[in-house]
């Protein structure tokens, strides 16, 4: 099976060209660009003082930072949950895979039977090594009808299954990603427990190369799973995305980072693993000898499909 990778740098925008026209108007001085607005991060917690400090390290994180950036944190051990721009809508990039996961385990439940070798093999490289064409056989395997049926029991209202095979222009935002995380996370009617624990060790086997983002910064004492994704078009620039959950002693969250306008691939992971570290550090409280998780130097993701020109 070909794992169909890459590391592509990003482009420079193409300049805007205006069209000047002779009007008798008076002249007017130009008016200086506004500069973009401080991004709104929303906290609560059960925990005090834990939502304003949250609130205020998510927000120095994102400072200076260019392009669309949306965030989602819920924490079960502190009641925590911090969102920016939960709802704006993203290209899932290969975001998507852990949905395509859920719903090949929410189908087989309803007949109470196992995955067969070749779904497992196929889940397995859809996941740890982010492989396409695995992605292609599942997705065609299920259909639309069966992928939507999943995120209505899931309740992810505004998730959209990609159109006519491309399931990484698949539509998906912060709130439902969330929302599948923790179905993933604990126990649910939608997920069975065996399912959860399959869906977790896979996250928790991806390759080296794509151990990136949202687990930037966690204490080496909590457990990583993470799904990444990214994707270049011609509108919006570069997508990247990241989903991790973690849990160790006393620890128990989950982190989705969705982003586009990115100049460089590079430019977008570095914006997710400034957010997990703020999240993490405040999180997990460490101490100057704790072992922090490094993500790889060298990020690496499958790169989608997309229309022709898109």
């Amino acid at each position: 099976m070909t794992r169909t990778t890459h590391r592509i740098p990003g482009r420079a925008g193409a300049l805007a060209t205006v069209l000047g026209a002779t009007l008798l108007l008076p002249a007017v001085a130009a008016t200086p660009a506004a500069a973009a607005p401080t991004p709104a991060v929303s906290c609560t917690s059960a925990k005090a003082g834990l939502a304003a400090e949250l609130r205020t390290d998510i927000t120095a994180a994102l400072a200076g930072r260019t392009g669309t950036v949306a965030v989602g944190l819920y924490d079960r051990s502190t009641d925590t949950t911090c969102t920016l721009n939960a709802t704006t809508a993203f290209d899932s990039a290969s975001t998507v895979k852990v949905t395509v996961l859920a719903t090949l385990l929410w189908d087989a439940k309803k007949t109470n039977r196992y995955l067969t070798d070749d779904e497992a093999a196929l889940a397995t490289a859809m996941i740890t090594q982010s492989d396409n064409d695995a992605t292609s056989k599942l997705w065609k395997q299920l259909g639309v009808a069966k992928i939507q049926g999943f995120l209505t029991a899931a309740g992810m209202t505004k998730t959209v299954p990609g159109a006519d095979g491309y399931w990484g222009l698949t539509q998906e935002n912060v709130t439902d990603e969330q929302k599948l995380l923790r179905l993933v996370t604990a126990k649910n009617s939608v997920l069975s427990d065996n399912s959860r624990s399959y869906i977790l060790k896979l996250m928790g086997q991806v390759v080296a190369d794509q151990r990136w983002g949202t687990p930037a910064g966690a204490p080496s004492s909590v457990a990583v799973h993470v799904k990444n994704g990214w994707l270049e078009r011609s509108t919006h620039g570069w997508r990247v995305h990241s989903l991790g959950t973690f849990n160790g002693p006393g620890h128990d969250y989950m982190i989705t980072v969705l982003t586009q306008d990115n100049s460089t691939m590079d430019y977008g992971v570095t914006t997710i693993q400034n957010v997990a570290k703020a999240i993490h550090e405040d999180l997990v409280p460490t101490t100057p000898s704790t072992r922090l998780y490094t993500p790889t130097s060298r990020p690496d993701e499958a790169f989608v499909p997309v229309p022709p020109r898109g």
